[in-house]
């Protein structure tokens, strides 16, 4: 049917998108590998932040403009969140707190109650206050929990770096370690159980080895943060020049 084609509009969105999400994946990938602190890790990383804001802002629309996408709408804004929290870390210096951390806190939290309601309506069988195009179980469900755990853990830790006045040393790597990491492993997500399975002939499935990529950047995630946090190994880098 001529009327369930896309308008000019929303195709646009959607190449945009797409084209935004495969330069972050590529760059995240880049800034993981890349030796850390030095020129090819900050440009590729900047880089991802770029992409990863225009991916998300142009997700958002898609929600707003497709029917069933609302819940894409809060997705969105919380990979924008983590990205430019995680970008905006280690473009501060130790133990500054400025106007963009406090309304980082207050997205954090305005982002969080909607999750936590939604969560909790799930939890107990009540009918969700969001209405979505896809079954809101299965995959769906076990991701709506996670991003209402890491959406309070991540509140919490707004909390704590504006009550502390900022951090610094090892925090403030740790914190622009799991808010990059784990705006990659959304991006990976959404690239191989949303983007590439639809390529794949027949009816929309996805296999189960399109989930694994995504836990790539958690496996990188767990090992950098236990050498920040756990070992000498931040002392002993070089300052940057």
């Amino acid at each position: 049917m001529v009327s369930a084609l896309p308008s000019d509009t929303t195709l646009l969105a959607f190449v945009i998108h797409i084209s935004a999400g495969a330069v972050a994946l590529v760059c995240g990938v880049l800034a993981l590998l890349a030796p850390k602190g030095g020129r090819l890790h900050r440009t590729a990383g900047t880089v991802f932040f770029a992409s990863m804001m225009v991916m998300a802002a142009f997700a958002a629309w898609l929600g707003f403009a497709r029917p069933g996408q609302i819940v894409n709408v809060f997705i969105a804004a919380f990979t924008a969140y983590l990205v430019a929290t995680a970008w905006l870390t280690v473009r501060r210096d130790d133990g500054a707190v400025r106007l963009a951390e406090r309304i980082a806190l207050v997205v954090a939290l305005a982002l969080c109650a909607p999750f936590l309601l939604l969560s909790v309506q799930l939890a107990t069988g009540m009918a969700p206050f969001l209405k979505s195009g896809v079954a809101l179980e299965g995959p769906v469900l076990i991701a709506i929990h996670s991003f209402t755990a890491v959406l309070a853990i991540a509140a919490l830790g707004d909390v704590k770096v504006v009550l502390a006045g900022g951090n610094a040393g090892a925090p403030r790597i740790a914190r622009h370690l799991w808010r990059m990491c784990l705006g990659l492993t959304l991006a990976a997500g959404s690239a191989f159980t949303n983007g590439f399975s639809r390529l794949l002939p027949g009816p929309h499935h996805v296999p189960t080895a399109f989930f694994f990529p995504q836990f790539i950047p958690v496996a990188f995630l767990v090992f950098w943060m236990i050498r920040v946090r756990f070992t000498p190994w931040l002392s002993r880098r070089p300052k940057p020049g």
